[in-house]
């Protein structure tokens, strides 16, 4: 079994055709077909069923293929790692943010990455924490950013930075108020989305009687949110980061809230605990740190950065 084998079988499941397979590895089709059967009689067994019309893994070739990837994902960082401790930071970094987080991170975060990595192969994917952890497992992606307190096993959580949560109100809705106190607006309607506003230690304790309210709705976006109080009254919850995406009349419909522990939001950086690639992971640091609101980043993580 050599690693060349397991590359055209990857590529055959990927286009299920020897043929296109065969011109994404530059190779003839007799050559990569030749290796793959050469490959199937040391196993003994079938990777793939093969008719005129199509091209198909068995059962057992899913299992080889998916541990394929594993062992070529893992060949492929060996040379990163040396060329990270030669000094030099290239190669293919995966990133997953979460969905209540990459509107306010990533586009500034793209930006000023690229042009700071220009070696870096980067790619991102937006995956919810429960996906996001599988993929950190499976060596799918190299590390991710989600709210904290996802405990895992097998997983590093690497706090990042805190975000304080404030209230937009409708016009109509205590507006004359400088600062929010839950039990003032315990009869209006709050509206909310319970994946990004309510969890854990985030959670304001209203949300976790949410009877007190006279009615209580889950929506899909903040900017949903905010056009629902516009439009039928209210109040919402939003991430600090969500002020300048709002219009300066927007804006004067926000305000901060008593107490910090209950007005915010923690967001970590998630590994698998064996990973080893530091010079990548303060890649994300350094970045953050370009763009970022003053005070929103860890002290620890500003002065010290990522330490493995």
């Amino acid at each position: 079994m050599t690693l060349q084998q397991l590359r055209y079988i990857i590529a055959v499941n990927r286009f299920r055709s020897f043929a296109k397979a065969a011109d994404s590895c530059k190779v003839t089709q007799p050559t990569l077909s030749a290796m793959i059967v050469k490959l199937e009689e040391e196993l003994d067994l079938r990777i793939f069923e093969r008719s005129n019309k199509s091209v198909t893994p068995t059962t057992a070739g899913k299992k080889i293929i998916r541990q394929a990837e594993s062992v070529l994902m893992e060949v492929d960082r060996i040379g990163e790692i040396v060329s990270e401790d030669k000094g030099h930071i290239g190669g293919k970094f995966c990133l997953s943010v979460g969905p209540t987080i990459a509107p306010y991170i990533l586009p500034k975060f793209i930006r000023h990455y690229r042009e700071a990595y220009p070696s870096v192969e980067l790619s991102i994917k937006e995956l919810k924490a429960d996906y996001m952890m599988d993929a950190l497992l499976k060596g799918e992606i190299d590390a991710g950013i989600a709210i904290s307190g996802n405990e895992h096993v097998g997983v590093l959580e690497i706090p990042l930075y805190t975000e304080k949560f404030l209230v937009y109100l409708a016009e109509c809705c205590w507006r004359k108020l400088p600062v929010f106190k839950p039990e003032n607006l315990e009869h209006e309607n709050m509206w909310i989305m319970k994946d990004a506003q309510c969890l854990r230690d985030s959670a304001f304790s209203f949300c976790k009687a949410r009877s007190k309210g006279n009615h209580i709705y889950e929506a899909g976006s903040i900017d949903t949110l905010i056009r629902i109080v516009d439009e039928n009254g209210g109040f919402t919850i939003i991430p600090e980061m969500h002020l300048p995406f709002l219009s300066e009349q927007q804006r004067a419909n926000v305000r901060r809230i008593e107490g910090d522990y209950l007005s915010q939001r923690r967001v970590s950086l998630y590994i698998k605990d064996d990973y080893i690639r530091q010079r990548m992971l303060n890649t994300i640091i350094d970045t953050l740190k370009v763009f970022m609101p003053n005070g929103m980043l860890g002290e620890g993580i500003i002065k010290y950065g990522i330490r493995l």
